[in-house]
């Protein structure tokens, strides 16, 4: 099948399929003419790279785990590639978290000021 069927077939653009061939994820066999053709089963292969994006992994580690997914074994190098990539999602919602924290922190202090936190507070005189 062509690219653009490719694309109608999983719902993803054609602009991404040729990534995911650029970076070793989908390959594309040639027409006689160069058109990139692909084979039935691309089509599962292509929802597959979309459940592990979706998931939080990189094109990188994806491009690791294939070949196990290909031969139908999961490794201990792959297992450890996983919970690896689970470690850095959970650490990235940590610092996420502290973020929004900080953020809560601001808004509560602008939307109640006090001359401790607002320099321009700390200049009017006081109020007899």
């Amino acid at each position: 099948m062509r690219i653009g069927d490719l694309a109608a077939a999983t719902g993803v653009s054609v602009r991404s399929l040729r990534y995911y061939e650029e970076q070793g994820l989908l390959l594309a066999g040639r027409t006689a003419s160069g058109q990139r053709s692909y084979a039935v089963p691309a089509v599962e292969r292509v929802q597959l790279i979309q459940q592990l994006f979706a998931a939080g992994l990189p094109s990188r580690t994806i491009v690791q785990l294939l070949p196990c997914v290909d031969a139908g074994v999961a490794t201990p190098e792959s297992f450890a590639l996983l919970v690896a990539e689970r470690d850095r999602i959970t650490a990235q919602l940590a610092e996420l978290e502290a973020a929004r924290d900080r953020l809560d922190e601001v808004i509560a202090i602008t939307d109640h000021p006090t001359p401790e936190h607002c320099p321009a507070l700390r200049d009017q005189p006081l109020a007899a």
